[in-house]
């Protein structure tokens, strides 16, 4: 008995799950996604390798991963279904921190709760009880039900998201869940459960090549060894002193996946200009007496330097004086004095010491004396926009070039009301003027200044003007401007910005400073800091190699323009990328053991290692099981063999037979054809795959594609587990079964912008798909109901042309990754192209051969979306032999794009008519206004005359003349529009006496038939359709009849004088409403 919850039947979901597990069954026990090589090479469009980023094993996989690997999952199924041999594997990516994070992140929990853990609870408002349940969205339901009794204590958590409330909701148990503080644990318990699911959601994969990563699976362990060998002996890694984003609770560099939060975010270097304080010290500061003591103030324009007038201090923000060495002091905010740590500015390596905390109430009024100023002192100042979350809090003020300085100053000078709030002195402020520096075209030497009056900016709080002001100038500044003053007066300043960095460094006024360029989050919690650190590094972005990668993206195909514009970007700006990690899980490197090989430098060329892995593996993805090699087997020169055109390994004791099918098998199957992803992996993974493929393979195997995709929304929200806006792969095919999923998955959407999966989509679909077997089951199985004999009728030639056009279509929206077009094309559309012809056919009947044809082509074309459904009805229904996944693709003739634009004619025609008759009988004098066609003909014969005029004549085909030999074939574009406006002067129109009012006519004629040209060609402007309209008419008066209503039916021409006498004295309406090519006009009588 069919699922049953809240009155509600599932039974429609259960028959789609019970379709799905026969459909597996099928495949497996044929093996039909088993990929084998064969032995000639494949020729253009034979074989197609698809792969994807192998995800995470932190977790149970979820939508947003079934997202992107059904753009895979689709492309590779079109393919097959097309005759390709078609690999896609599937492996599953441990290195790194994610799981020893999740797993370290337990430990502390138990440390800190308990076994199991008590976490705190954060109250509002009361704590009464209230009724939590799942949305009743879906005509599937969950497998279970999501209701319980919760108090608001409950509901609302301290904020923290806790990794035991994670495990719990993965359904492990409170005993279980101890266990996962073993990092490897985590790698025997997720993958088997994400293989479980790909194998429910239908994914058609080589499952005997799947695979972990780390140094628990050996043979993956030697390909990793193997790969950064190779790179490093070709002087591609190296170690070196760089700025890095780190982790201080790891003790390592934090890259892109080893982070919650700032995925993307690079360190962003500061001048740190040292102002330092003048005696004697307030007392504040009087344990400082003896050091010397600097305001540190970071900028990005040390060049301005010259123009200083004071320093900006926030009254309010948090600063401290911190020990830098045995003799200098900083003051700045913690935030920049914990970065400093981490750069060899701190007297305690990576502990920074503050002496005395302060506030910016303390730092005003301090008498400072800064490097390059012209100004001997200067003094720190209040301004209410300082940022202690940026830079170091201290700020130097240049106002001549800085509208906000300017502002400030302004605002400081003018206000003594102001002043007297904190405490500033006249002296400290009043004496100072602008210093000009920088001469800009446009702005002169006061450049604030002049922005500031031009935009009539009154007050420092004015934000958005400021912001403004500083956009216009700022830039122009840099890269315009001309330094009027100092040692590099004359020079233009973006010239002389590095070498005034350099002066000031040397002359140890200032430092070098980085910090995040926004706040990034480990994984294990902690606030990332820019440490300086010496590591082994990946050279990306050295001139020669940089060049490879540039040609290898230029042959890719990359399914989109802002895809294409992403890799030029990353390629303009990536470099030196931090291969190596102290602690996590993967790889050892090699020649220095030390250090473990990062996650996003392990995984840049293991699509290659899929071609080899069932040799390795045997089945088993640990790579544990007995094969016929051993992982010490795997030399340097094996893979050298199999994979870079290396001599044969005389010393391996891995049979000759065996390294010969290896080498045959990754020659049959490299390079890959397509890898799908989300564009967030562009900046890093994509680009690293490239640059690794043009370093270690020949160009012969650089990747041909990559199809980048958007994230997912569910029901048009930010999918998030705090949210309960969330659902795994599981939870959806529980729900709306594996092919409703995967129809909701394929109609989120294409393009690189962010997709929606809509419930009531995958609600519609499992409404749809079912009603569909019903229509099929109902109609083959009154088989003997149907026309028999060869398609012959004008409907059955439109039903055909029809198929033969969604054929097309959907071929080639497949082709194009266009997944959500092919789903419209090859399903929609198809089904409403059936639905015309089935009313078209009326008391004839539908066409059998056609009918069992359509059946046939929607079945495939649906396949490769919905590949459970398209299997049952290929086997039960239309009982074919053999698997539909496989059965090619459907043969079809040239659409027949006339015959299309008839029948387009035909149902524009019928609805123009049906219009025409409602209007006619509401001004009938037999019936009052909107008297029913029923009512007035209940008794009377309704007769309709239809006319009909096949050529443009008068000044319509004048005009379409002249657009005809002003109109580009090729390029499909027009002369000007004064040109044409010439020609219609010069015509027999422009000659005519009335030409104005004519032309009052021609131009919107002439605009409507350009539009259409462009769209559709030269066509549209024939004096005459392509078609007989008279002859598309009379062939479906049967049709016109049951539609409009109508006893009789006359198909007439309007330019036949005996013709028009039959019109009576409604010949009226036809001077009214003149029918032209394309506009037939109907007039309605009674009898």
């Amino acid at each position: 008995m069919a699922a049953e919850e809240g009155g509600k039947s599932f039974a429609r979901r259960d028959r789609l799950l019970e379709i799905e597990a026969k459909a597996r069954n099928w495949w497996e026990d044929k093996q039909v996604f088993r990929a084998q090589s064969r032995a000639e090479p494949p020729g253009p469009g034979e074989k197609f390798f698809g792969n994807f980023p192998f995800p995470y094993m932190n977790g149970i996989l979820h939508l947003g991963h079934a997202f992107s690997l059904s753009k895979l999952e689709f492309a590779a199924a079109y393919h097959r279904l097309r005759g390709a041999n078609v690999l896609l594997p599937f492996a599953f990516h441990c290195t790194g921190m994610p799981i020893k994070a999740s797993a370290d992140k337990l430990t502390r929990e138990i440390q800190q709760f308990g076994e199991p853990p008590v976490f705190p609870k954060k109250v509002e408002k009361g704590n009464e009880e209230v009724e939590v349940e799942a949305e009743d969205v879906n005509a599937g339901a969950p497998p279970a039900k999501r209701k319980g009794k919760k108090s608001k204590a409950a509901l609302k958590s301290s904020g923290e998201v806790y990794q035991w409330e994670i495990m719990r909701s993965f359904g492990l148990s409170d005993s279980d869940i101890s266990k996962f503080q073993d990092p490897y644990k985590w790698l025997t318990y997720f993958p088997p459960l994400a293989v479980e699911d790909l194998k429910a959601f239908g994914l058609g994969c080589d499952w005997r090549r799947s695979f972990i990563t780390t140094d628990m699976n050996p043979f993956f362990d030697a390909f990793v060894r193997w790969q950064v060998r190779k790179l490093k002996s070709m002087g591609k890694i190296v170690k070196d002193l760089r700025y890095t984003i780190y982790s201080p609770m790891d003790g390592q560099p934090c890259a892109d996946h080893d982070r919650s939060s700032g995925e993307g975010v690079q360190p962003q270097e500061y001048t740190v200009i040292k102002m330092e304080l003048m005696a004697p010290f307030p007392s504040k500061l009087g344990v400082l007496e003896g050091r010397k003591v600097f305001l540190a103030a970071a900028t990005l324009r040390p060049e301005t330097m010259y123009g200083q007038t004071n320093a900006w201090v926030l009254p309010d923000g948090k600063y401290g004086a911190y020990e830098i060495n045995e003799t200098d002091v900083f003051i700045l905010s913690q935030r920049a004095a914990r970065n400093l740590a981490y750069q060899k500015y701190s007297r305690v390596p990576e502990k920074p010491t503050c002496l005395v905390e302060l506030t910016g109430y303390d730092l005003i009024g301090l008498p400072l004396k800064s490097p390059l100023a012209v100004n001997q002192i200067i003094y720190a100042l209040p301004m209410l926009t300082v940022l202690t979350d940026k830079g170091t809090g201290i700020v130097t003020s240049v106002p001549t070039d800085s509208p906000d300085d300017y502002m400030a100053l302004h605002d400081l000078k003018s206000k003594p009301a102001f002043r007297a709030k904190y405490g500033v002195k006249d002296e400290w402020v009043l004496p100072f003027e602008i210093i000009p520096i920088i001469d800009i075209p446009g702005y002169g030497n006061k450049a604030a200044e002049k922005v500031c009056a031009d935009l009539k900016i009154k007050s420092q709080n004015e934000k958005e003007k400021l912001a403004e002001a500083k956009k216009l100038t700022y830039l122009k500044g840099f890269n315009e401007g001309t330094l009027i003053v100092g040692e590099f007066k004359g020079r233009k300043v973006q010239e002389v910005k590095p070498l005034i960095r350099s002066k000031l460094i040397e002359a140890g006024e200032a430092i070098s400073y980085s910090e995040p360029e926004k706040r990034v989050q480990s994984r294990s919690g902690d606030e990332c800091v820019v440490a300086l650190t010496d590591q082994w590094y990946i050279t990306y972005g050295e001139t020669e190699w940089k060049k490879l990668a540039e040609e290898c993206l230029s042959g890719m195909s990359l399914y989109s323009d802002e895809t294409q514009h992403g890799f030029e970007h990353t390629l303009s700006w990536l470099n030196q990328w931090a291969c190596s990690r102290s602690f996590g899980l993967g790889t050892r490197i090699p020649w220095d053991e030390e250090f473990l090989v990062e996650s996003l430098s392990d995984s840049t060329i293991y699509m290659a290692y899929y071609t080899i892995a069932h040799f390795l593996h045997n089945g088993d993805m640990y790579g544990s099981s007995k094969s016929a090699i051993k992982p010490e087997q795997m030399t340097d020169e094996v893979w050298d063999f199999i994979f870079c055109d290396g001599p044969y390994p005389k010393s391996s004791d891995i049979s000759s037979s065996i390294l010969s099918e290896m080498k045959q098998e990754f020659e049959y199957w490299y390079p890959f054809d397509l890898r799908v992803s989300g564009k967030d992996l562009i900046q890093n993974h994509l680009t690293f795959c490239i640059y690794n493929h043009t370093a270690i393979m020949s160009k012969k195997h650089w990747p041909r594609g990559f199809r980048c995709n958007g994230h997912l929304l569910l029901n048009a929200r930010k999918m998030a587990k705090s949210t309960g806006n969330f659902r795994t792969i599981r939870q959806a095919i529980e729900e709306f079964s594996a092919d409703a999923t995967r129809f909701s998955l394929a109609d989120a959407g294409d393009g690189i912008d962010d997709a929606n999966f809509a419930f009531n989509t995958a609600n519609a679909a499992i409404l749809r798909l079912t009603k569909e077997i019903s229509w099929m089951e109902e109609v083959l199985g009154t088989d003997s109901s149907l026309r028999p004999g060869p398609p012959t009728t004008y409907a059955d030639r439109v039903f055909a042309n029809e198929i033969n056009i969604a054929v097309n279509r959907t071929e080639q929206n497949y082709s194009n990754c266009m997944f959500r077009e092919a789903l419209k094309t090859g399903f929609y559309d198809l089904q409403a192209a059936r639905d015309e012809y089935q009313f078209s056919c009326g008391a004839g009947g539908m066409n059998r051969d056609l009918l069992w044809h359509f059946t046939d082509v929607q079945t495939r074309l649906i396949t490769p979306i919905c590949p459970h459904y398209g299997e049952y009805v290929w086997r039960e229904l239309l009982k074919k032999d053999g698997f539909v996944v496989n059965a090619g693709w459907p043969l079809a003739d040239a659409p027949d794009l006339t015959l299309q634009s008839a029948n387009k004619y035909l149902q524009d025609s019928i609805i123009s008519m049906r219009k025409l008759l409602q209007k006619q009988v509401s001004s009938s004098k037999k019936g009052k206004k909107g008297t029913p066609v029923t009512a007035l003909t209940e008794d009377n014969n309704l007769t309709g005359l239809i006319y009909v005029n096949e050529h443009f004549d008068g000044w319509k085909a004048e005009c379409l003349k002249i657009l005809q030999i002003n109109f580009n074939r090729d390029s499909r574009t027009f002369s000007s529009d004064k040109v044409i406006q010439e020609a219609l002067q010069k015509s027999s129109i422009g000659q005519s006496k009335d030409f104005r009012q004519i032309q009052k006519l021609c131009m919107p004629f002439m605009k409507f038939k350009k539009d259409e040209a462009i769209a559709i060609g030269a066509q549209a402007l024939d004096l005459k359709l392509p078609f007989g309209e008279i002859e598309v008419l009379k062939e479906n008066l049967d049709l016109i009849k049951r539609q409009l209503g109508l006893q009789e039916v006359e198909i007439l021409s309007a330019t036949n004088p005996d013709a028009l006498s039959k019109a009576g004295s409604l010949v009226k309406l036809l001077e009214q409403n003149p029918p032209a090519p394309g506009s037939p006009t109907a007039i309605f009588l009674t009898w």
